[in-house]
């Protein structure tokens, strides 16, 4: 399981003696969770008018940032294409994997100094995250542009025969060059028409070459064939080809044009892989035959400083949160515990019951909410989750596919 739940409960005599009360309730006795307590350090409290209009803003801020998190590590996905199943360990914060920066949590006094007020630290944070937001957007966008030109190219160089590139096909020794009178062109003939092809290539036109018809490329539907002509045919044998269902193709050889595609090819594939990807393959074999080091592409150098900085920007907001609610809910002086809960699958829902029983004291009206929505069918309470205690889900699975 990647969920984690976010709790906060006042302290007892001592934090310590809530820590303990909820170890005994959740796994002393029947396993329900893994447990960790969350350090929050001693925060500036503020105004209450300040916490309460904190609270909305936090709650707003949480949201646009779990979505730039998802977004770069989403995109992380998108560039590393065919090596998606190592995304998972690039998505790291501050060098470790999601779960142990989360169960480790230690706030980060330098970024986010705790002698700044709230408001002051959230605005830095969003700060912080909107320019990454803005900096994913500019560099997806000429990714974007670079990968579609690539993948035109691809196509153009794997289509079908009636529109793809011939550069990769075809051979100067296939074609009449230099003449005055004669041409050479090429037909597109789906292969269940060979043998009218042949029959009648000769015949669609005055002054076609006899047995000048060659067989230089097929795929899975069609061939290409040559067939040389006196240029004032041209138009003649086009006509009837098409009357017979044979394409001719509009292409003259060009040495120097279709040197030009292929170097475009090649230099398009190699900014992706050079300038973004980096493949361990192209680097070693193909950019620098002796290079001993492979070095990872600055887009993925930067999804991943990134993605650790908006990760730990998140759960940083997720702290703010626990704190602003703690004080509102249990009041001042400041005095709770904050921990963190890794529930399975199998015991979410006896969890949850758990923990209403024992903090249900703190709010009878939630725990009120809660009973009567167990009762009513259909109910889904899931938008709004609102319980006695301090709530927040971590959810660290943060892909739209499973790696």
């Amino acid at each position: 399981m990647t969920e984690f739940w976010l709790i906060s409960a006042p302290g007892e005599k001592t934090c310590q003696q809530t820590w303990d009360k909820m170890m005994a309730a959740t796994t002393r006795a029947n396993n329900l969770s893994t447990n960790h307590k969350f350090n929050i350090p001693d925060l500036k409290v503020g105004t209450l008018d300040v916490l309460v209009g904190l609270s909305d803003e936090l709650a707003k801020l949480d949201s646009f940032v779990e979505s730039v998190v998802k977004k770069v590590a989403q995109y992380m996905a998108d560039v590393l294409e065919d090596s998606r199943d190592k995304v998972q360990e690039n998505l790291l914060a501050n060098g470790v994997d999601l779960v142990t920066y989360i169960t480790r949590f230690q706030w980060d006094m330098a970024k986010y100094p705790i002698k700044q007020s709230l408001k002051n630290i959230s605005e830095i944070i969003s700060k912080q995250v909107t320019q990454i937001d803005n900096d994913l957007k500019t560099r997806a966008s000429a990714y974007n542009n670079l990968k579609g030109n690539l993948q035109n190219l691809e196509r153009k160089n794997a289509g079908s025969l009636l529109t793809r590139s011939l550069a990769d096909i075809v051979k100067k020794e296939d074609f009449v060059l230099d003449s005055e009178y004669l041409i050479t062109l090429l037909a597109v003939v789906p292969k269940t028409a060979y043998t009218d092809w042949q029959k009648t290539y000769e015949t669609l036109a005055e002054m076609v070459v006899p047995r000048s018809s060659n067989l230089l490329f097929e795929d899975n539907d069609s061939g290409l064939f040559s067939v040389t002509l006196f240029r004032k045919a041209i138009d003649d044998f086009k006509h009837k080809a098409r009357e017979n269902k044979f394409t001719v193709r509009d292409f003259q050889y060009n040495e120097e044009e279709m040197k030009a595609d292929k170097e475009e090819m090649t230099r398009l594939s190699t900014d992706k892989k050079k300038q973004f990807v980096c493949s361990i393959v192209f680097k070693l074999f193909v950019l620098t035959p002796t290079l001993d080091r492979v070095s990872e592409g600055p887009l993925v150098r930067w999804l991943k400083v990134n993605f650790s900085e908006a990760f730990i920007a998140w759960i940083h907001i997720k702290a703010l949160r626990v704190f602003v609610e703690s004080v509102l809910r249990y009041g001042l002086p400041v005095n709770f515990q904050a921990m963190l809960l890794q529930p399975s699958k199998k015991t979410m829902k006896k969890l949850r019951e758990v923990l209403n029983d024992l903090y249900k004291h703190l709010d009878s009206s939630a725990a009120a909410i809660i009973d009567s929505a167990m009762d009513i069918p259909g109910l889904n309470l899931s938008q709004q989750e609102y319980y006695p205690y301090v709530y927040y889900k971590i959810d660290c699975n943060l892909l739209d596919f499973k790696v």
